[in-house]
């Protein structure tokens, strides 16, 4: 295992120099705005158009975000073998932290590289035909190669699966010992597709020790929310991750769009806040737009928009108006 202490404490150090953090948006739609075509794999830009994927990180930064996540999150050898890119996991990841860190580093202020790891897209014994030890294995390779390209922490994102989640952590540790976080996608009735609650993640994330835990992407604004509240209420005291979907997708003819304006994720950028969330961003339909607004009212720069606020129930999601509120 490799020793990374450096990344250990600065994501320690930043943590407690700011009350939250602002963590970035979305980076596949803003890959296929800059000519990403549907279909091919996203890290092979790390080294075939680094330019590329470097002026998605600088945009998030000059927006004002204090983390970003690497272009990596199918970087296991499992989803790169859907491309014939599977002999090349370290390379790739590596390369994806290494431009992340040529960000940072430029930056005036501290900025950290999270090197990013999504799911296997494979189910795990019995249910399929993956190991748990096969399984910690492509993380551990994912993770040898986001740490030695420089990343600050591991953020291990969009689970849905408490075994899967377990065996990336396992991997991950094999390989290095740089900060882990770990968030899960909630977004069947309140929870994972698996069936996992927010209770169930958090009490997990303090069995495993990890350095934070949290939603991300989700069905809606408030089945992430609920979560949230539900890990703060299991797990007082650990930090918590919020980084919702930009509003509820919805498909206009062949194309999906978002319903969440930069309004309604500052909005929900300080409800996360008030729920105990301390590293704060968006996901899939988010945009650098979106970021700027969300850290103008962070801070309080801005006031908080007036808007309609999603609030999970039981077995549906309601509605109701959220108003300004004053700033201090």
């Amino acid at each position: 295992m490799a020793k990374y202490r450096d990344g250990m404490a600065e994501f320690h150090d930043l943590l407690n120099e700011r009350s939250v953090l602002l963590i970035d948006g979305a980076m596949g739609t803003e890959l296929f705005a800059r000519g990403l075509e549907s279909g091919d794999p996203p890290e092979l830009w790390n080294v075939d158009e680094p330019d590329r994927v470097r002026a998605v990180h600088q945009a998030y930064v000059d927006s004002g975000s204090d983390l970003f996540l690497t272009n990596s999150f199918g970087g296991t050898h499992y989803r790169l073998a859907l491309h014939k890119l599977q002999d090349r996991v370290v390379e790739l990841n590596e390369a994806a932290a290494r431009i992340g860190r040529e960000v940072a580093d430029a930056a005036d202020r501290t900025v950290l590289v999270a090197g990013s790891m999504g799911p296997t897209g494979e189910l795990l014994e019995p249910m399929g035909s993956m190991s748990t030890d096969a399984c910690a294995a492509a993380f551990e390779s994912q993770a040898e190669g986001l740490a030695a390209g420089g990343a600050h922490v591991l953020w291990i994102e969009t689970m849905s699966s408490l075994e899967e989640l377990e065996a990336a952590v396992v991997g991950a540790r094999r390989a290095c010992d740089l900060p882990i976080v770990a968030t899960m996608s909630f977004d069947t009735a309140g929870r994972t597709m698996m069936g996992v609650t927010g209770t169930a993640a958090a009490e997990l994330a303090l069995r495993l020790g990890i350095d934070g835990v949290g939603a991300n992407c989700g069905n809606n604004l408030a089945d992430t929310e609920a979560a949230i509240v539900e890990m703060a209420t299991a797990a007082p005291g650990l930090v918590l991750i919020s980084k919702g979907n930009a509003g509820i997708p919805e498909w206009r003819g062949t194309e999906l769009h978002y319903s969440g304006s930069p309004e309604v994720m500052a909005a929900y950028a300080v409800r996360a806040r008030e729920a105990g969330a301390r590293i704060i961003g968006a996901c899939c339909g988010s945009s650098p737009e979106h970021l700027n607004l969300m850290r103008r009212v962070l801070d309080g720069d801005e006031p908080v928009p007036e808007v309609e606020v999603e609030v999970a129930t039981t077995r549906l999601v309601a509605k109701k108006r959220s108003g300004r509120r004053r700033r201090g």
